[in-house]
C-alpha cells in the first residue's frame, strides 16, 4: 500500500499560505490606511471656514482723509479698490501676475504636484524654508478662509480648500477673485486699489510696466514699494518682466522695450508725508462726529497742501540755519482762517522720527503771548489803549515781577506796555480786574489747560497748547466771534451719503467788537514798533510775542485779514534755548511761512468792526472816538498804532 499523499501535493505548508498572509495584511493595512484617512480628512475638516466668506471679506472699515483740494491726504484700515475680473483688464496684469506666482495655474487642478517638489528640494538644498510651493488657488484659499499660520494642518485646510474651488469656479473666476483680494502693501487689498495708491489711476489703465511692478509686489510688498524706494522696485519689476518671457508672454525684445520706455512713463506718486500730524489729529476726532461704523468712510478736511508743504519746509530750514546756535531744536506751526479751519498743521520738525503733535498735544508756558487775555479783560472793565499805568517795579505776595533786562518806562498807555510788552504793567491789570476774570477771558475764547489761579498767571506760567492759543487769537481777527479750530468739513461713506457736514461757525459773538478794535490797535502796535518789530508783509499784520522762563520757549501769534498762524519753538526736553524770544526765532518762522501763503493775495486790511463800533453809544469813551477816527482816515492799521510813543527811551524785547 503506498503513501498517502499530503493535502499540498507535496509543496511546503509555508509556501503555499504566504500569499493569502499578503492578502490578509494588505487588506488590514488598507483598512487602516483609509481609517486614517479619514481622521485625518475629518481632522482637517474640523472648524474649515465655511465657503461663504468668499463673497464677503473681513476687513477693517477704511478711512480716506482728502485734503481741501481734494487730493488724498491719508488713508488708514484696509483699502479695496473696484472689483475687476480678467477680462475687463489689460492682458499684461493677468499675465505679469501668472507668469510670477503660478506658471502652471492654467493647467494644475489646485495643487501644483511639480511645484511642490521644487520647494521641497530647494528648501532641503537651502536647509531652511525658501519656498511655499502654492498656487495661486492655494493663496486665494488662504486669503480668504485661513489664517497665515505655518502648520501642516493649514497647509492641509488650504489644499483642500483649493481643490474645492478649482471644482466650483473657472480658471479666470480664480484668478479674478486672487487678484481682487490679495494684499499689495500699504494697506491696499486689491489690484485696483493697488494701482490707484502707487499710480493714481484704475488697474484699467496699467501699462505693461506698472503691471510688472504690480506684481513683483506680491511676494513682499513692505520691500518692493515703488513709493518707497523706486529702485528697488524697478529692479523686481525687470525680473517679472523676465518671467513673463520664461512663460512665452512676451519676447526678449518686447521686455526690453517694455523695461526702457516704462520708467519714463510710468508715474509713481510721489512719497508724501505732508499733513501727517494733522491727519493723526482729525483722525482721533472721526468716531466722535459719526460714531462706531462699520463703511469706509471719506473725510473732506480743512488742510491746504500748498501751505501745509510751505510750513513744513520754512520750520525745517529756520531750525536747520539758527536752531544749533540757538540751541533750539524743536518747533510747531499752526495756521487757520480767521473762522477756524486749519490749513496747516506742523507739530514738529520731523514726523518720521517722532509722531508727537507738540502743536495739539504738548502744553507749554506761553509766557507774554498770555497777555491779551490780560488787557481784553482790562478792556471790558473800562480801560482803554490810551490808559495810563505806571511801569514800575513792584511785589505781590512776596513775588516780584521782572521786566526784560529790568527796564522800566514809568507812565505808559496801554498801547506802549502792551507793544512793549512790559510785565508790570500785565500784572496791575490782573489784579485790578482780578484773575478770575482773566482766567474767564481765556476760556471764553477757547483755552481749557489748567490756569494756576496766581499772580504770575498774568505772565503766561501756566501751559496751553499752541492749537488753542492760536484759535483764541483767532476770535480777534474775526470780528470778536469765537472759534472752534477745525480740521473736518465733511465725512461721508464711500457711496457718497453725508453722515457729517460742518453747520454752524462757532460759539458766536464772545468779544464786543468795541473790544476787538481796541485791541486790534495795540496788537498792530507789536509788529510796528514794539518787541514784534521788523516783521513785514507789505500789508497790515498784528500778533504779539511770547517767552517761557529762562527762554525754555518762544513764541509768536500773528494775523493777516487771510490768516491767522501760531508758532512756537523750544525742545522736547524742557532745556532753557539761548536767549530765543518770541520776537526772535518764532517771529523770523512767522514771516517767511505768512509771507509765501500769502504771496500774490490782494491786500486788505484787518478787520476792524467799524460798523457795529460805530454803532455803539458817542461817551463810551474818548479813546473810543479816535479810535474810530483813526480806522477812517488809515485805511487799515490804526495811526495810533502807527506812531511810537514820545518817549521811547530804548529798545525793549518782549520776555
Amino acid at each position: 500500500m503506498g503513501k498517502k499523499q499530503s493535502a499540498t501535493n507535496g509543496k511546503p505548508r509555508g509556501k503555499r499560505r504566504w500569499p493569502q498572509r499578503l492578502l490578509r495584511w494588505t487588506a488590514v493595512l488598507t483598512s487602516w490606511s483609509v481609517l486614517a484617512g479619514f481622521i485625518v480628512l475629518g481632522w482637517l475638516l474640523y472648524d474649515l471656514p465655511g465657503i461663504d466668506r468668499l463673497e464677503s471679506a473681513t476687513r477693517r472699515p477704511s478711512v480716506t482723509l482728502l485734503a481741501a483740494d481734494g487730493s488724498i491726504l491719508a488713508s488708514y484700515g484696509d483699502l479695496y479698490g473696484q472689483a475687476v475680473t480678467v477680462e475687463n483688464l489689460p492682458p499684461h496684469l493677468a499675465e505679469a501676475i501668472v507668469a510670477t506666482e503660478d506658471r502652471r495655474f492654467y493647467s494644475h487642478f489646485g495643487v501644483d504636484p511639480i511645484g511642490l517638489a521644487r520647494a521641497m528640494w530647494v528648501n532641503i538644498r537651502e536647509q531652511r524654508l525658501v519656498q511655499g510651493g502654492s498656487t495661486i488657488t492655494q493663496q486665494l484659499a488662504k486669503n480668504v478662509f485661513l489664517t497665515p499660520d505655518r502648520t501642516i494642518r493649514r497647509k492641509g485646510q488650504e489644499m483642500l480648500l483649493a481643490l474645492w474651488l478649482e471644482q466650483r469656479f473657472a480658471k479666470d473666476q480664480i484668478l479674478s477673485l486672487y487678484m481682487n483680494r490679495v494684499y499689495f502693501g500699504a494697506g491696499t487689498y486689491g489690484v485696483d486699489a493697488a494701482s490707484q495708491r502707487f499710480f493714481g489711476k484704475p488697474a484699467t489703465f496699467v501699462t505693461p510696466y506698472e503691471a510688472a511692478m504690480l506684481a513683483g509686489l506680491l511676494r513682499a510688498p513692505s520691500n518692493y514699494n515703488p513709493i518707497a524706494d523706486d529702485v528697488v522696485a524697478d529692479q523686481r519689476a525687470l525680473l517679472v518682466l523676465q518671467n513673463m518671457v520664461a512663460s512665452d508672454y512676451l519676447t526678449q525684445e518686447e521686455a526690453d522695450k517694455i523695461a526702457s520706455e516704462g520708467r519714463s512713463q510710468s508715474n509713481v506718486v510721489e512719497s508724501d508725508r505732508t499733513g501727517q500730524h494733522f491727519a493723526d489729529w482729525v483722525m482721533d476726532q472721526v468716531s466722535s462726529y459719526v460714531g462706531f461704523v462699520d463703511r469706509d468712510l471719506v473725510v473732506v478736511t480743512t488742510l491746504d497742501p500748498r501751505l501745509q508743504r510751505m510750513a513744513q519746509a520754512e520750520l525745517v530750514r529756520v531750525l536747520d540755519e539758527d536752531g544749533p546756535e540757538k540751541k533750539a531744536s524743536q518747533a510747531a506751526l499752526v495756521s487757520m482762517t480767521p473762522d477756524g479751519a486749519v490749513k496747516a498743521m506742523v507739530g514738529g520738525r520731523d514726523y518720521s522720527s517722532s509722531q508727537f503733535n507738540r502743536a495739539t498735544q504738548s502744553l507749554r508756558q506761553p509766557g507774554s503771548a498770555f497777555k491779551a487775555f490780560v488787557f481784553l479783560a482790562g478792556l471790558e472793565q473800562g480801560m482803554t489803549p490810551e490808559t495810563e499805568m505806571k511801569d514800575s517795579p513792584l511785589s505781590i505776595e512776596g513775588w516780584k515781577p521782572d521786566n526784560y533786562q529790568d527796564r522800566y518806562y514809568g507812565d505808559v498807555t496801554l498801547r506802549e506796555a502792551f507793544a512793549r510788552s512790559l510785565n508790570s504793567v500785565a500784572v496791575q491789570i490782573s489784579e485790578q480786574v482780578g484773575r478770575q476774570r482773566v482766567t474767564e477771558m481765556a476760556r471764553r475764547l477757547g483755552i481749557t489747560a489748567d490756569i494756576t489761579p496766581g499772580p504770575s498767571l498774568a505772565l503766561g506760567s501756566s501751559g496751553v497748547s499752541l492749537l488753542e492759543l492760536t484759535g483764541a487769537y483767532a476770535a480777534l481777527d474775526n470780528g470778536g466771534a469765537g472759534v472752534w479750530p477745525r480740521g473736518i468739513e465733511e465725512i461721508r461713506d464711500r457711496n457718497g451719503a453725508v453722515l457729517y457736514r460742518r453747520d454752524g461757525n462757532g460759539p458766536g459773538q464772545v468779544l464786543n467788537p468795541v473790544n476787538v478794535s481796541q485791541m486790534l490797535d495795540m496788537m498792530s502796535a507789536v509788529v510796528d514798533w514794539g518787541t514784534g518789530r521788523g516783521i513785514r508783509l507789505g500789508r497790515p499784520i498784528a500778533g504779539k510775542t511770547g517767552t517761557g522762563q529762562d527762554y525754555r520757549d518762544a513764541w509768536f501769534v500773528g494775523f493777516s485779514a487771510e490768516l491767522v498762524t501760531g508758532v512756537w519753538v523750544g525742545n522736547d526736553d524742557n532745556s532753557p534755548m539761548k536767549t530765543v524770544t518770541g520776537g526772535g526765532l518764532p517771529a523770523r518762522l512767522w514771516q517767511a511761512y505768512m509771507k509765501l501763503a500769502l504771496e500774490g493775495e490782494p491786500v486788505r486790511p484787518l478787520p476792524y468792526p467799524v460798523a457795529i463800533a460805530m454803532a455803539e453809544p458817542e461817551d463810551e469813551s474818548s479813546g473810543l472816538d479816535s479810535l474810530i477816527t483813526s480806522i477812517f482816515s488809515g485805511g487799515g492799521n490804526s495811526s495810533t498804532a502807527n506812531a511810537k510813543p514820545a518817549k521811547q527811551k530804548s529798545n525793549s524785547q518782549d520776555k
